[in-house]
């Protein structure tokens, strides 16, 4: 049973910074890639980012891109999350998910936890 448990989140002002960690279990970890997703509020779930099973391939969201950094410890089965310069509009709960093959896709995944909640107030 894939399991993704997600970490990390609390209440910060703008400007702040968080760090997610998502720990990963009951599948092959180094074979996927993974992603981020949000869902903030009243809206659906939006892709924010992903990384390919090696670590070498990103990529982000335009809303995000130059703020956040994902990464990955194949040795740990943890993924990461960076979020710098957080924005009000980034309040949102926080997803772990896995993707279907080696590379990261921004349509399919899914999710498999309970999330973090994240809210960027002052």
């Amino acid at each position: 049973e894939v399991q993704l448990v997600e970490s990390g989140g609390g209440l910060v002002q703008p400007g702040g910074s968080l760090r997610l960690s998502c720990a990963a279990s009951g599948f092959s970890f180094t074979v996927y890639g993974m992603s981020w997703v949000r869902q903030a509020p009243g809206k659906g779930l939006e892709w924010v980012s992903g990384i390919s099973n090696s670590g070498g391939t990103t990529g982000y969201a335009d809303s995000v891109k130059g703020r956040f950094t994902i990464s990955r410890d194949n040795a740990k089965n943890t993924l990461y999350l960076q979020m710098n310069s957080l924005k009000p509009e980034d309040t949102a709960v926080y997803y772990c998910a896995k993707n279907p093959g080696m590379l990261y896709s921004s349509r399919s995944y899914s999710t498999a936890g309970q999330g973090t909640q994240v809210t960027v107030s002052s």
